[in-house]
């Protein structure tokens, strides 16, 4: 049964639709939801998406927004993948991240992969994101991407490509766990008799990962949170999943290196730290090492790491790997590392480094999307189609001075996904950023993700920060919730209380934020 609200939707031209074909028929995985949404009618829905909202703004589940603190938007309507195409999802991210893994750990170590003209040395070197003090730190377990968030796109097509590589702190897995308990809260008919894949395994499966990371010979390691503070657009999100996890939450400040070993100061004196699961950009980390002005790290804690005393998760120099230059060599790595072909593609890139690439972008300059390598956020972002003619020719002049500094890529339309507007439904533009936790036995993929969606008619830049929202991700049928690794008993109790919490910072908080 579908009604008007469903028979109203209209197919934008040249798009691929997730929840109708071509022929205005509704895809199976969506049979279900399209089915009570059509009972609902418009006036139920406008009620709902009214509570949603509500329900963020009262657990302070908000972002930054011109420097005004809003509700993340949450839609109504859940984005539905097939369990049958979410396999080939975690099979991609898992081979994607194991390459990840081993390119990292080769260009901090041997450099076969440079030796061997795969990827130009000078490029590696050249990356914003590769950092020398990183050398010689080696992971007690070899993993240094505990935790990654690889932005996935459907393409008009079809296809579902790999749009960028996100390992350094990789944010947005809150809102998949806050969206998942609004929605199941004001929408439960939408849950009944259905198979979800469930996102709440995650905090521990992260947890285990961490504690799987301690330095050799520690059997019961203890974990903490490192957040900027307060002042932090992603605090709500450290808080959180300090306190599922069971964890401190901890600043710079609470944090004391003597010698090569680490410790936090507590009411009860100071006690060894094992694993910083931090969320501190690496320049804002050590001031010993990098940004000597940052009052948000801690002075000496890479030194615990590369001694072995301390792990870091994500560990330090990840950016190497997020580079959007490096990114276009990810299918090489993953042929060169593990003699496979990828299963997910990359989208169509320029690397414009290379003159006759850089030649064949600037004549197309205008059809092509502009990024730089070190972008993130949706800044630094030119969208050929719409961008004046004045401004294109600015950036021209830009990317000939430095071509090192950007890519550019074929201008995807993203599929669009049926979203609440106010008058009805409508498509919207999304992308999907699923997680993936590494303990070093196995890559998992929690069965969802955070799908952004970009609110604005037409519009392709999905991120909060430019005025995006998300919605609830669903993988259904033949979703069989695979065993999760538990925190030790004693963390386990501390999971009801809160974590430790300091009050508000001074300006460098502020700093790390503008990052």
């Amino acid at each position: 049964m579908v009604g008007d609200v469903i028979d109203e939707y209209r197919l934008p031209a040249g798009v691929f639709d997730e929840m109708m074909d071509t022929g205005g028929r509704v895809r199976s995985q969506y049979h279900d939801v399209a089915s009570v949404l059509a009972q609902m009618g418009d006036t139920d829905l406008i009620e709902r998406s009214d509570r949603l909202a509500s329900a963020f703004r009262d657990q302070g589940v908000t972002f930054d927004l011109d420097g005004e603190e809003r509700p993340f938007p949450l839609d109504v309507v859940p984005r539905v993948f097939a369990a049958a195409e979410w396999a080939m999802v975690e099979e991609g991210l898992s081979q994607r991240v194991r390459a990840l893994e081993a390119f990292l750990a080769d260009v901090y170590g041997q450099g076969r992969i440079l030796d061997a003209e795969v990827i130009p040395r000078r490029l590696v070197t050249s990356s914003p994101g590769f950092l020398r003090p990183a050398h010689g730190v080696d992971p007690p377990n070899g993993v240094r991407v505990h935790v990654a968030g690889i932005d996935i796109i459907r393409d008009e097509y079809g296809r579902l490509c790999v749009l960028e590589d996100n390992l350094r702190c990789p944010s947005g897995v809150s809102y998949v766990l806050a969206n998942r308990r609004a929605m199941a809260r004001v929408l439960p008919e939408l849950f009944t008799g259905r198979s979800i894949g469930p996102v709440s395994d995650y905090p521990a499966r992260l947890v285990a990962a961490l504690r799987a990371a301690a330095p050799r010979g520690i059997s019961d390691p203890t974990v903490v949170v490192l957040t900027p503070g307060v002042f932090n657009s992603a605090f709500y999100e450290h808080a959180l999943l300090a306190r599922l996890m069971g964890v401190e939450l901890v600043e710079g400040r609470d944090l004391i290196c003597r010698g090569s070993d680490l410790f936090v100061r507590t009411t009860d004196g100071e006690m060894p730290v094992h694993v910083v699961y931090r969320r501190i950009d690496d320049a804002f980390l050590d001031p010993l090492q990098f940004r000597p002005e940052s009052v948000v790290g801690c002075p000496g804690i890479v030194n615990c790491a590369r001694a072995g005393r301390v792990t870091i998760a994500n560990a330090v120099g990840n950016g190497v790997a997020d580079d959007k230059l490096v990114y276009s060599y990810v299918p090489d790595m993953i042929r060169f590392y593990l003699d496979e072909d990828p299963v997910l593609d990359n989208v169509e890139t320029y690397r414009l480094i290379i003159e006759s690439e850089r030649e064949r972008a600037m004549a197309a300059m205008p059809e092509l999307v502009w990024k730089r390598v070190d972008g993130s956020g949706g800044k630094d972002l030119v969208i050929g189609p719409t961008t004046p003619a004045t401004e294109l020719v600015r950036l021209k002049a830009e990317v000939e001075a430095d071509p090192r500094a950007w890519i550019a890529q074929r201008l995807v339309r993203f599929s669009t996904a049926p979203t609440w507007t106010g008058d009805g439904l409508n498509p919207r533009h999304v992308d999907l950023r699923p997680f993936a936790v590494n303990d070093g036995e196995r890559v998992w993929v929690m069965p969802g993700g955070l799908t952004r969606v970009a609110l604005s008619e037409g519009g392709l830049v999905v991120n909060s920060s430019q005025g995006g929202g998300s919605k609830d991700t669903w993988v259904v049928g033949g979703v069989v919730p695979t065993p999760a690794g538990r925190p030790p008993a004693a963390l386990v109790e501390r999971m009801q209380g809160p974590p430790m919490q300091r009050g508000p910072m001074s300006g460098g908080a502020q700093q790390q934020q503008q990052q």
